[in-house]
């Protein structure tokens, strides 16, 4: 399996992007994903940038894609999605069908997890449009992948998100900004101030969503790098990791060393904890609640198994 780091959900200032992408060009991941998916008014980095990192990362060796907004509101947005799209020299995730109606006829594209590619037929009508690889949709279960990988189009790749908090929604209205009592128009880039997010807790102060401009995330991190076994068994080409600004060189290390079978899956995620501020879930890939996390007694029966 191949390990890609998704596209970059926070609002960080132009250096900090470009010094993590310096020090992504020597991890061992395969491929990257490049480009403002959450909102159209971060614009830190320009589309210039974005292809002068694409061209960095590609020459250290790296499969370089481009994606899209995930939410278009306007005209502008559908217009910078419409360059995205017919850049001319990468591959283009699809975060929204207006993306993949404005690619070139024939031309291959990724179709991204805020798609609802839900079931084996939708996978073929993807293929027929060009798409050759897909990221499953972060709410499907394994059931779902297992049933869909055994109909998967001959050319179709799959990727699936392992670690990362969760990117769940969209909305028009900016959360960020709600929360400080001021209006999108008028944001003031205030997304800037939480380089993970804004935590939001429920009134018995337990961690719930994470607010992130237009976008909810889950406040804990999704982690499947206990199951990175069965997703190769399931045929999985790709595992999709989500980029953070604290600890990644480390969450790079412990995956890559569990896909080349160099460190148990269990002991890996119980290094990776340090690194999930709030803790793990992996409900979905169960077909239960997202936040739960009910990969817990196959990771305690390995730890006592192995002394620990």
């Amino acid at each position: 399996m191949r390990i890609s780091l998704g596209p970059l959900l926070y609002f960080w200032d132009r250096q900090t992007v470009l010094d993590y992408y310096n020090k992504i060009a020597q991890l061992p991941v395969d491929i990257v994903y490049l480009g403002e998916t959450v909102c159209a008014k971060r614009r830190e980095l320009r589309g210039d940038d974005w292809l002068n990192l694409a061209t960095m990362l590609e020459d250290a060796g790296k499969e370089v894609v481009l994606s899209t907004l995930s939410l278009i509101e306007a005209e502008s947005d559908l217009a910078l999605v419409k360059r995205v799209c017919q850049n001319g020299s990468y591959q283009v995730e699809a975060n929204d069908m207006a993306a993949i109606n404005l690619q070139k006829p024939g031309t291959p594209f990724v179709v991204g997890p805020h798609i609802n590619t839900y079931n084996s037929s939708t996978l073929a009508q993807m293929s027929a449009l060009g798409a050759r690889r897909w990221v499953m949709p972060l709410e499907l279960a394994g059931e779902n992948l297992k049933a869909m990988q055994a109909q998967r189009p001959v050319n179709m790749e799959t990727e699936v998100f392992v670690f990362g908090r969760l990117p769940l929604a969209f909305s028009a209205r900016c959360y960020t900004a709600r929360a400080h009592n001021i209006s999108k128009d008028d944001c003031g880039f205030c997304c800037r101030e939480y380089e993970q997010g804004l935590l939001l807790a429920t009134r018995e102060q337990q961690p719930f969503l994470v607010i992130n401009g237009v976008q909810m995330q889950s406040a804990r991190t999704f982690c499947l790098v206990d199951q990175l076994p069965e997703l190769a068994q399931l045929g999985v080409d790709i595992i999709r990791l989500s980029p953070q600004l604290q600890g990644m060189t480390e969450i790079i290390d412990l995956v890559d060393k569990v896909r080349n079978q160099r460190l148990e899956p269990a002991l890996a995620v119980v290094s990776l904890k340090r690194h999930m501020p709030t803790g793990p879930c992996d409900g979905y890939w169960y077909g239960d609640a997202g936040m739960d996390l009910l990969g817990k007694d196959f990771l305690d029966a390995n730890l006592q198994e192995k002394g620990l």
